[in-house]
């Protein structure tokens, strides 16, 4: 870096993007938070929603040899 870019460079402004990058990390830390938290939401929703449909499949596979019985 030249001496002129150099003198444009001051210990403030290195402060202050610094102090933005940081305010930067802590707002992603958030979102990335409210992510896996609603990430672990669906995937609660998606086991609850298998299993109703292992019931499901597990009824109509009985009745189906139900009706084979009566039917047969």
């Amino acid at each position: 870096m030249s001496a002129d870019k150099r003198a444009g460079v001051t210990n403030e402004l290195i402060f202050e993007t610094l102090k933005a990058i940081q305010a930067m990390l802590v707002r992603h830390g958030d979102d990335l938070r409210e992510i896996k938290e609603r990430l672990g939401i669906l995937e609660m929703q998606y086991a609850s929603l298998s299993r109703r449909i292992d019931k499901i499949e597990e009824r109509v596979e009985r009745i189906e040899l139900r009706l084979e019985l009566v039917g047969g």
